[in-house]
């Protein structure tokens, strides 16, 4: 009986140890799957040829979508050449100035990166966005007129607010700029991303806002009214699409601001630059001009603003 014991204790020992040779294995195995998915990061960010290869399919995405607004605004100019700078038309323009300039930027990535003095590249880098902001804002001011036009409240106010807002941010930009270009140090890097974090998030509610009110608003119309789902859907993935894109780009700043790991104004982050963009701006501004496709009526107007 004892050597029975024995043997059923030296087995239990061998599997005991066969078990933690396969589990040291596996380990061993799932670090270096991940020490080799960080060198091939690593690799590519530090690859000029892989650097120029992602910056230039940024600029090409960016070209496509500049000119599938530009196509959209001629639609409009042809369908309703009767009608001036409505804005529609300045939205679609601006998407293609926004789009157009982000392209060539990336074309001529690495050249900006040393560029000198200094804060030429970051008015360069900074400057789209800021475009893109305007851009977007536009929309929001659209869709304020919309609601308030529809439960009979004088909209008077709202354009007149929409650029103060913008100019301050422009002007607040600019001062953050020239201090920069002064006295180029750390903390003023960090305060212009944080600003730029926080007119993302003013977008972002401001999308949210009335966004969401029209969406309610719309809800209460009657079941069979024309077009009512159809405007309902068009509003609430737009509402959902430029949320999420000013959200994240909110988000992304206040990291950029403290971490220079996710620093994007650098050429070795090419992947971060890619994803960031990409979700941030090329998703967000295709998706958008597909949704806002369709033309606005020949006659018989009533919801088309015209800029003023």
């Amino acid at each position: 009986m004892r050597i029975g014991g024995v043997e059923v204790m030296r087995f239990a020992s061998e599997m005991m140890s066969s078990s933690s040779l396969s589990s040291s294995s596996s380990s061993a195995v799932e670090m270096l799957n991940l020490k080799e998915a960080s060198n091939w990061w690593s690799d590519v960010n530090e690859s000029p040829i892989w650097q120029d290869r992602i910056f230039h399919v940024l600029a090409v995405l960016y070209g496509i979508v500049s000119v599938v607004a530009v196509i959209q605004l001629v639609r409009i100019q042809l369908r309703v050449p009767e009608y001036g700078w409505t804005t529609q038309k300045v939205f679609h323009f601006l998407n293609f100035v926004v789009n157009g300039v982000r392209a060539v930027v990336f074309v001529f990535r690495r050249n900006v990166q040393f560029m000198h003095p200094e804060i030429l590249q970051h008015i360069l880098l900074d400057i789209p966005s800021l475009a893109f902001f305007t851009t977007y804002a536009l929309l929001v001011l659209f869709w304020a007129e919309i609601y308030y036009q529809a439960r009979a409240v004088s909209t008077d106010g709202l354009r007149p607010s929409f650029f103060t807002i913008n100019a301050v941010v422009y002007v607040v930009q600019i001062a953050l700029w020239l201090v920069l270009w002064w006295k180029p140090v750390r903390i003023m890097v960090i305060l212009s991303k944080m600003f730029f974090a926080g007119v993302s998030l003013f977008a972002a509610l401001g999308f949210l806002l009335y966004g969401g009110r029209l969406f309610l608003m719309l809800q209460r119309f009657p079941v069979e009214s024309k077009g009512r789902r159809k405007k309902l859907q068009e509003v609430g993935y737009v509402t959902t699409i430029c949320f999420t894109c000013f959200l994240i780009r909110c988000i992304m700043m206040c990291f950029a601001a403290f971490d220079e790991g996710a620093n994007l104004d650098v050429l070795d982050h090419p992947i971060l630059n890619f994803i960031y963009y990409l979700l941030v701006e090329i998703l967000p501004s295709s998706l958008v001009l597909f949704i806002l496709r369709k033309l606005p009526p020949k006659r018989g107007i009533t919801q088309y603003h015209q800029i003023r």
